[in-house]
């Protein structure tokens, strides 16, 4: 093979580019850990993998893409990054339903050019995602391509009934968000701006290191405190409308209440990443009046902000501090519209 001239991470060297084969057996060895405890009766290296949903559970199955120049930029984002997160912001939807993620399956495809250190890098990161949300790569598939796109699927489980849908919220249920929000927004506008990566800055982790809820979502299923709950990704404006169209009800949001991000670059405003900022995925939660009282202001370390109230009108509006309403638009990710 002709030598290419070397060009960011992209994993060139001497050596020659690896076969499917000995991109699939790096895989395997991804897969490997844990096969027995996740459910898994087969995994990577036959036609399909074999799972086996436990007694007394629903099986949830969720995907997402995760895609170059959309989702994520080649010469901006650690391989290790991108590995990470295309597993856990697929994860954070079963958290969204209180359930918990058991395998996945991921098809990828590269650039033959970045088959070497560039996958090694992003197999690591997907490898700590893998061990650190209890999901193991149950297998998929590999072929070359000019860009770098990404597709994950994840199987995981709920107990029967459990399940908390987008469609069970009531008029004077209290709105809730875990977390800060609009800080993986304001991350992804620092690792734009900046020449390095800062690992230390929360703000820039919080948007290639994203953390599903995972033990919230599961604690307000398990104790039937959310009436609704969705996962924030695309952003507040646009996912409570959507939580609202599902239950066929309105919400009017508090402007004083958001839980904003510490701090901002110049010229934006921390509302506005707060209410329009994607990639979040906290979760947001609805529960009945009868129930707040159970509601904590911190599960563990982390913060639960009441930020509003479900209401009769099926429209989404906000409220300053001058007790002045108006409505709030659908501002956050849309992938078809022109920006």
């Amino acid at each position: 093979m002709k030598r290419q001239p070397r060009r960011g991470n992209s994993g060139k060297s001497n050596r020659s580019v690896p076969s499917e084969d000995q991109i699939i057996e790096k895989l395997r060895r991804v897969g490997s850990l844990r096969d027995r405890a996740a459910g898994l009766r087969l995994g990577i290296g036959d036609d399909a993998a074999l799972f086996s949903p436990r007694a007394g559970f629903e099986t949830v199955l969720t995907c997402d893409w995760f895609l170059e120049g959309t989702h994520f930029l080649r010469d901006k984002h650690p391989a290790d990054a991108i590995g990470w997160k295309c597993l856990a912001r697929v994860v954070s939807d079963v958290a969204a339903m209180g359930g918990t993620p058991r395998c996945f399956l991921l098809s990828l495809a590269v650039p033959a050019t970045y088959t070497g250190r560039w996958l090694d890098d992003f197999l690591s990161g997907l490898r700590r995602a893998q061990n650190r949300l209890g999901c193991v790569l149950a297998g998929g598939d590999t072929t070359k391509s000019n860009r770098i796109l990404i597709q994950v699927t994840v199987i995981g489980e709920v107990l029967s009934g459990k399940a908390v849908l987008r469609s069970g919220t009531r008029p004077g249920d209290a709105i809730f968000v875990s977390g800060r929000l609009g800080e993986a927004e304001l991350g992804l506008r620092l690792l734009q701006s900046q020449k390095r990566i800062d690992p230390v800055d929360s703000h820039l982790r919080k948007h290639l290191y994203p953390e599903p809820r995972l033990h919230l979502g599961s604690w307000l299923a398990a104790n039937k405190l959310a009436t609704a709950m969705m996962d924030l990704s695309d952003g507040l404006s646009t996912d409570l409308a959507r939580l609202c169209a599902a239950s066929r009800v309105g919400a009017s949001i508090e402007a004083a209440r958001l839980p904003l991000p510490t701090r901002a670059g110049k010229r934006v405003s921390l509302s506005e990443l707060a209410l329009h900022g994607g990639d979040d995925y906290e979760l947001l939660f609805t529960v009945s009046p009868k129930k707040l009282r159970r509601i904590p202001q911190h599960l563990g370390s982390l913060p639960l902000t009441r930020i509003g109230t479900i209401t009769a009108s099926q429209a989404v509006r906000i409220v300053d501090a001058a007790s002045r309403q108006r409505s709030l638009k659908r501002n956050g990710w849309d992938p078809f519209r022109q920006r």
